[in-house]
């Protein structure tokens, strides 16, 4: 378990002054001009010695992205650009960064900036954050007062600037080159790749996008050093993680741990239990509702990290958004809402997700009721495989693995309800 000492996010559930002065009193801006000071190289070379992987999802090496950005400038400005979209269902951590600890991110963003040759940096953050952003905006006011951004920031001899844009509520503008594309004000749709933001992004200049975790835990990491930070979890899974756990617990919450830490430690200790007990829990989505279920028998000593949750659980750790059911959930039902979800928000460029998401909602509303064909159950895993992995963005994959979890992991339940509906017996396996 993780101790007080060690979390980077101090202020997480608002119990502290969230200004300017409470965030100096908690150790934040504290030796930022230092920081700076440690010189480019040396910022990205400590990134990539922490372990640090991207909290937004994909987990790729934060370190590893910076040092794509161009050493040097061919004349166009270079951007970072923070992803305060969280649209995924289940996720609620970054709101809890944005409206209560809003420094660890603005003192983020100026070093990361930094590291990446960026004067300028835009946090894009979702429409329906509107509290979250009125925080932020106060936080950047105070910073910009003080001298910590804008023209000399915190004396570093570096001018930075920090703008923040509000989305108009799209899911799919959570997806890095959508996310480019409507901050530049045209519609929310992904961009081909290459060219890769890092060589042409925000109005075609090089551009790192990064999610909001990823960006505040920066400054204490350089603070406490890369083998502090290194020194939490397994090999390739490091450092210190929020979690947002929701569902069938005692005790929802959001809570920052150690990566690795098992799921029945993250619940007991955080959550008070599974509501009725561990006989009670049927299911969990262990990263946000985009990736596949597991079955809660195998949840129980899980390990709550990127590598364990795909390799043994053939899931992901995603977002960290912990979704828990106990055995009073539909869970036919439950990823028939998902797939309405993902159908609702396809942009529709791609032909396979922009059909494919209708097709599995309405098949997925069929089983539901049962009128379905049990042959029709291969079918539609079988249109999720057309799906996943031929669309230019992951949204079609994010549509088609909670299905393909579902029909894994809980077959039995479907083909029992279409048996029931057809006047059928469901044979009942002996105690």
């Amino acid at each position: 378990m993780l101790q007080d000492k060690d979390r980077i996010f101090t202020n997480i559930y608002g119990m502290h002054d969230r200004s300017l002065a409470g965030a100096k009193q908690r150790g934040h801006w504290d030796g930022t001009k230092d920081l700076i000071g440690l010189g480019r190289d040396k910022i990205v070379e400590i990134m990539k010695a922490s372990g640090l992987r991207g909290r937004g999802g994909a987990g790729f090496p934060t370190g590893l992205k910076w040092s794509f950005m161009p050493k040097e400038s061919d004349g166009r400005p270079a951007y970072l650009v923070v992803n305060a979209d969280e649209s995924e269902p289940g996720t609620c951590k970054d709101r809890e960064i944005m409206r209560n600890d809003p420094h660890t991110l603005i003192e983020g963003c100026l070093i990361a900036s930094f590291a990446m040759n960026a004067n300028a940096c835009y946090i894009y953050i979702r429409g329906e954050y509107i509290r979250e952003r009125e925080a932020l905006q106060a936080a950047i006011d105070e910073a910009y007062e003080d001298g910590l951004l804008g023209k000399d920031a915190a004396k570093s001899g570096w001018d930075f600037d920090l703008y923040l844009a509000h989305g108009a509520g799209a899911y799919i503008c959570g997806e890095e080159t959508a996310l480019l594309e409507s901050l530049e004000g045209r519609k929310g749709m992904p961009r081909m790749k290459p060219p890769f933001p890092a060589g042409a992004g925000l109005y075609g200049c090089p551009t790192t996008v990064n999610n909001v975790e990823s960006i505040a835990v920066v400054p204490t990491i350089l603070r406490r050093g890369a083998e502090w930070f290194a020194g939490f979890g397994r090999p390739n899974n490091a450092g210190t993680k929020l979690f947002a756990i929701s569902g069938h617990v005692n005790q929802p919450c959001v809570v920052e741990e150690a990566m690795s830490i098992s799921f029945e430690e993250l619940i007991e200790t955080h959550c008070g239990g599974i509501r009725g007990g561990w006989d009670n829990l049927k299911a969990v989505i262990p990263g946000g509702s985009s990736v596949p279920c597991v079955r809660g028998e195998n949840m129980r000593d899980a390990i709550m990290d990127f590598d364990y949750l795909r390799n043994d659980l053939q899931s992901g750790l995603g977002t960290a958004a912990v979704i828990v059911m106990d055995n009073s959930t539909d869970m036919i039902k439950a990823i028939w809402r998902l797939a309405a979800f993902y159908k609702h928000e396809s942009c529709g460029q791609c032909t396979p997700c922009r059909e494919g998401t209708g097709w599995m909602m309405r098949v997925m509303e069929r089983l539901v009721k049962g009128e379905a064909q049990v042959e029709e159950i291969d079918m539609l895993f079988d249109v999720t495989k057309q799906v996943e992995g031929h669309t230019i963005c992951a949204l079609g994959d994010a549509a088609a693995w909670p299905i393909q979890g579902l029909i894994r992991n809980f077959r039995d339940e479907i083909e029992d309800r279409i048996r029931v509906k057809r006047g059928g017996t469901v044979e009942i396996a002996a105690e």
